[in-house]
């Protein structure tokens, strides 16, 4: 156990206890946390930032307003239902049309009205967020992602996660759907990460259940070598949620809509730590090397150029220097095995 601890120290993964201790409650202040712990409020921030999100259709705070679910959903074949104080990805329910006055989920299963408003009273209950607070129900446009992830996602939408460090983006990764995962983008319900390139936008390898994996388990199509598009802006946006939420140590949730392209899906406080596995780095280098500039950009467009100039995946380039993070990935990056109890 010695051995694995000190492997993974020597190749800079940061576990849950540096991470709560010396990013979260040292760049976190709690004053900031409603800002995106609440769905509603991260929504109405970004978009008085002018920065796009989903569409909001409807806000359910109380069991009356139940009764008017009809009404309020008539005039869309598609939406989402989630709570505005989810994690992980617990109790949305996507509705991708209707069938003989039905409502058809992602997964192909069709229900009723009493279903979503069976489903919406346990919303309001808490029984899904964070705390078991009572909460609200938020009813949104659903998000028709770019044709260039449709080999790689199984019923579901692919997001891409960032952790935004000091207004710096220090590692990406893209999270794709499987039928494992019902469709959701969250690794420990059993989607795939993959690893991006900072610098290109490229992914490198992907990570499933704990598993280095070279296709994705349900259609077979290789997870390496894909151009996200639009990443410069992707990246920008991300460095822009600093500003936004004023988090020192952040992830941001993006999904590529094919009509609107990038969208802000949500910000998280604590960003789970598969993101190391599906790149086969450790973040400790990354947010040391953040730690050590003399000075941060402003300009949240340059913060995404300076995440570029310093976190070019090694594996990727030609030649250049000898850096621990260029030793390391020499070798095999993160083993996958050793635990680093890790959620996304």
């Amino acid at each position: 156990m010695l051995k694995v601890l000190r492997r993974l120290r020597e190749m800079g993964v940061v576990g849950m206890n540096a991470r709560n201790g010396d990013y979260i409650a040292r760049y976190n202040s709690r004053r900031c946390y409603p800002l995106v712990d609440d769905k509603l409020r991260t929504k109405k921030l970004a978009t008085d930032a002018g920065i796009a999100v989903p569409e909001l259709y409807g806000v359910i705070e109380i069991e009356h307003q139940i009764g008017r679910l009809a009404k309020l959903l008539e005039p869309h074949q598609e939406f989402v239902i989630k709570p505005a104080h989810g994690s992980g990805g617990n109790g949305i329910v996507v509705i991708t049309g209707r069938t003989n006055g039905r409502y058809r989920r992602a997964n192909g299963a069709l229900v009723q009205l009493d279903d979503l408003a069976h489903h919406i009273s346990n919303i309001l209950s808490g029984m899904h967020s964070l705390g078991g607070q009572p909460d609200q129900a938020i009813i949104e446009q659903r998000v028709v992602f770019d044709p260039l992830f449709e080999p790689l996602t199984y019923r579901g939408v692919p997001d891409i996660r960032t952790v935004v460090f000091q207004g710096v983006p220090v590692m990406a990764m893209v999270r794709l759907p499987t039928l494992q995962s019902d469709g959701k983008a969250n690794l420990h319900q059993g989607a795939v990460g993959v690893g991006v390139d900072i610098a290109s936008g490229q992914t490198i390898r992907g990570v499933w259940m704990e598993e280095v994996v070279a296709e994705h388990p349900d259609t077979g199509h290789p997870v390496a070598g894909l151009e996200i598009p639009h990443w410069d802006e992707l990246l920008t946006l991300a460095a822009r949620c600093y500003d936004l939420a004023g988090l020192g140590y952040l992830g941001v949730d993006i999904v590529l809509d094919r009509h609107h392209g990038p969208l802000i899906l949500e910000l998280n406080a604590r960003p789970g730590l598969s993101i190391q596995l599906a790149n086969g780095f450790g973040l400790r280098p990354r947010l040391e090397r953040v730690e050590s500039l003399a000075v941060i950009p402003e300009c949240a467009e340059r913060r995404a150029q300076l995440a570029c100039e310093l976190f070019a995946d090694p594996r990727r380039q030609r030649g250049g220097g000898d850096t621990q993070e260029q030793r390391s990935a020499a070798t095999e990056g993160i083993a996958v095995g050793p635990r680093v109890h890790a959620t996304a």
